[in-house]
């Protein structure tokens, strides 16, 4: 015969549930995204950013003030103003990272769920990270205006210049966008159309027949592709070129602007010619010029196939 039991000596031993680790967690720590997740936690008030900046300053004036540091005080007030300085730009770089991602993205769509679902995870990171480097500037121009009230000098950053990406008015970011979009349409008027392949290449290098075959291989997988180089009087480029006009192929020169950009040109010209977007950059042995652009075209994910004397 079964009898209940009231003792709790007689109760049986229960396994921790599936979300007991969880709650836990969310207990101790609260809420914490995984790092690939949007983050909707929200962002610190003006009046709380305003007061902490506030708090961070008296502290310091108030107890270095008539001490034997006083004399070290300005070094830690810039100091102070320049830890919110640092971390903006380390979040633009992070931004900088989420819009290559995004390019490379669009390039991939196929109309799959998957490809779609990558790129609006991307969109909405990079909403969240330009919310962050905003309130970031905020801090750093709520410490320097408290840095000029202690000091009596205006703050300014070791080098580089100070962006407030927060006081960008409506009217500016359309201007620039028209802008953007003016100098795109002009490029792209005289690009003819079919896939882009960049090539560059050293003054020095002057192997015929392996630029003459690697440009086949290309050529043959791309059929109407449009040949990209700078023009060069010989090298790398001189060759690329004859081989365009004996198989009649489209090319487009884009030479350094010597004139406009003195000492800059030829990395001006790598940027001109990376934003026509390339289906690939081939890259033939060279100088510093060359590596500039294959290692800008590897940031915005564009494949580089880079050729050594050896002809691997």
């Amino acid at each position: 015969m079964m009898t209940d039991q009231d003792d709790s000596d007689f109760e049986a031993t229960h396994a921790p549930s599936a979300t007991d680790h969880i709650l836990s967690e969310l207990q101790l720590y609260g809420y914490r995204p995984l790092q690939d997740e949007p983050d909707p936690r929200p962002l610190p008030e003006g009046k709380a950013i305003a007061g902490a900046v506030a708090d961070i300053f008296d502290a310091l004036v108030s107890t270095l003030n008539d001490t034997r540091l006083e004399p070290d005080l300005e070094d830690l007030l810039w100091s102070a103003v320049n830890l919110f300085h640092r971390a903006a730009d380390r979040i633009e770089r992070e931004l900088d990272t989420n819009e290559q991602a995004q390019k490379k993205s669009l390039r991939e769509q196929n109309g799959s769920e998957v490809r779609s679902v990558e790129l609006e995870r991307l969109t909405a990171e990079g909403i969240t990270i330009i919310e962050r480097r905003n309130v970031m500037e905020v801090f750093r121009d709520q410490a320097a205006e408290w840095f000029e009230v202690h000091t009596g000098s205006l703050w300014r950053p070791r080098a580089g210049s100070i962006i407030n990406h927060g006081t960008l008015t409506a009217a500016m970011i359309d201007s620039r966008d028209f802008l953007a979009a003016k100098r795109r349409s002009e490029t792209e008027a005289v690009v003819p159309a079919g896939p882009k392949i960049a090539l560059t290449g050293g003054l020095d290098f002057n192997d015929v027949s392996l630029v003459w075959d690697r440009l086949d291989k290309v050529h043959a997988k791309h059929p109407n592709m449009v040949l990209l180089h700078g023009g060069s009087p010989k090298g790398a480029e001189l060759i690329a070129a004859k081989w365009a006009s004996n198989r009649r192929v489209s090319q487009i020169t884009l030479k350094p602007d010597w004139t406009k950009h003195a000492k800059a040109a030829p990395f001006k010209r790598n940027d001109a010619m990376l934003a026509v977007m390339p289906v690939g950059v081939m890259h033939f042995p060279g100088t510093g010029i060359q590596d500039n652009l294959a290692d800008k075209a590897k940031k915005l994910g564009i494949p580089v196939w880079k050729f050594r004397k050896d002809g691997a």
